[in-house]
């Protein structure tokens, strides 16, 4: 399998960005390890890891879709604002 390019480039501003990933949880649910992940996707596992904890400022959504398609998730169930970010009520 060719490995997919290098599209997750760490987030180098000191702003948040408001979305959390779910990865940690996601794998843990699913009995997986980052390793396998990084196997059956064709992303490193530092881009992965550059995911996991929050530090990505974008994704290709090829790569998205890959991720997704290997832990049989939807997009919503692995990117998810913050809390932080939540509407306010009126």
């Amino acid at each position: 399998m060719n490995a997919r390019a290098v599209d997750l480039a760490p987030d180098d501003s000191d702003g948040a960005t408001g979305i959390h990933c779910r990865l940690d949880e996601l794998l843990e649910e699913r009995g997986m390890t980052l390793t396998r992940l990084s196997e059956l996707v064709g992303v490193s596992i530092v881009n992965l890891s550059v995911l996991k904890n929050d530090r990505a400022r974008a994704i290709r959504y090829s790569t998205l879709r890959a991720i997704c398609d290997a832990l049989d998730c939807e997009v919503g169930d692995l990117l998810v604002r913050s809390p932080a970010t939540a509407p306010h009520g009126p």
